[in-house]
C-alpha cells in the first residue's frame, strides 16, 4: 500500500510548521531513498510502525523497528530504505516553517538522528490525521493542515527519547501505560499506590519505576495534575459551590492544602481564578 500527499511549498507562511508532504508505505520493500547534503530543505520524521528498515548515517548502518524513527534536520544527507525481508511500515511528514528551526534547537533535537517513541498509538493517529487531511482536501484549508502537522511534531517532542537511551517497550510497560485513562478517570479517589500496581501485576517500587521512565512524572505527580484539572473545570462549572466542596470532592482532606497545591500550579488561589471569569 502507498498512501502519499505532496504540497506546494508556500513561502511567507503566516504559520509555525506546515507539511510539505505526507505518506505512508507498506510492503514496500524496494523504499530506498539518497538524497546528498544541502538538496532537501525541510525536516522530515520517518517512523517505522511495523516490519524494519535501515538508516546510514556516517558509515554506519543502523536499524530501525516498529515505535523507532529518524529525524532530519533541513539540508542533512538522508539515506534510508526498507528491509528486503521485512519491509517496513513506515509513516512520514516533511515539514518546514520560519521559526522551527530554533524551537527544534531549543529542544534539543539536533543531538540525535534516531528515536524511540514511549507511547506509539498518539503520534500514529495524529500521522493519520494529517494525511486524511491532506489528501481529502490538500490546500483548501492551510490552517488545518498546519494545526494537525503541529500536532504530529508535539506528539513526537513529547514521546521521542534517543534511541540510544532507550529499549523496546515491554509488555509491563504497556500494561501500565494502558492504566492511564483510568488513574486520571478516579484520580479524585483515595489514591492507593499499591492498588494500582497490583493491578498492573507489579511490585510498587517497579510500578513507579515504569511509571517515571513512561510518563516523566511519578504516579502521585500524575494524580495531583488530573485533580486539579478537575477542580479547575468545577470552579468554572459550579460557581456557587465553596472552595472546601470542591477541594474534597478533588480529593484533597481540607481547604488550606488544596489552595496550596493549586497556588503551586496556577500561580494564584482558586478564588482568585474562579474570579477570572465570574465575578
Amino acid at each position: 500500500m502507498m498512501r502519499q500527499t505532496v504540497l506546494l511549498t508556500l513561502q511567507d507562511i503566516p504559520y509555525f510548521c506546515y507539511p510539505e508532504s505526507v505518506g505512508h508505505y507498506t510492503d514496500h520493500e524496494q523504499h530506498s531513498v539518497l538524497r546528498e547534503a544541502g538538496v532537501l530543505n525541510n525536516f522530515n520524521i520517518h517512523y517505522v510502525a511495523a516490519g524494519k528498515g535501515y538508516v546510514e548515517a556516517d558509515g554506519v548502518v543502523h536499524e530501525l523497528r516498529a515505535g523507532q524513527a529518524v529525524l532530519y534536520f533541513p539540508h542533512q544527507r538522508q539515506h534510508y530504505y526498507s528491509s528486503k525481508d521485512e519491509p517496513w511500515d513506515v509513516r512520514w511528514v516533511h515539514f518546514y516553517g520560519e521559526r522551527l528551526h530554533d524551537y527544534m534547537l531549543e529542544r534539543g533535537l539536533h543531538r540525535n538522528l534516531l528515536w524511540t517513541l514511549r507511547q506509539r498509538a498518539s503520534w500514529e493517529e495524529a500521522h493519520l490525521a494529517l494525511l486524511d487531511e491532506a489528501e481529502q482536501n490538500r490546500m483548501l484549508r492551510p490552517a488545518q493542515l498546519s494545526t494537525l502537522t503541529y500536532a504530529l511534531l508535539a506528539e513526537f517532542v513529547q514521546h521521542a527519547v534517543p534511541l540510544k537511551n532507550t529499549r523496546a517497550t515491554s509488555k509491563t510497560e504497556s500494561r501500565v501505560l494502558a492504566l492511564l485513562p483510568q488513574m486520571q478517570q478516579e484520580a479524585c479517589e483515595p489514591f492507593l499506590l499499591q492498588d494500582w500496581a497490583d493491578r498492573a501485576g507489579v511490585s510498587t517500587y517497579y510500578f513507579c519505576k515504569i511509571f517515571k521512565n513512561a510518563v516523566e512524572m511519578t504516579p502521585l505527580e500524575f494524580i495531583t495534575r488530573s485533580r486539579l484539572q478537575m477542580a479547575k473545570q468545577w470552579l468554572l462549572e459550579r460557581p456557587s459551590d465553596n472552595i472546601g466542596q470542591i477541594a474534597e470532592e478533588a480529593g484533597y482532606p481540607n481547604a488550606s492544602y488544596f489552595n496550596r497545591q493549586f497556588m503551586a500550579h496556577e500561580g494564584m488561589t482558586p478564588t482568585d481564578y474562579r474570579g477570572l471569569y465570574h465575578h
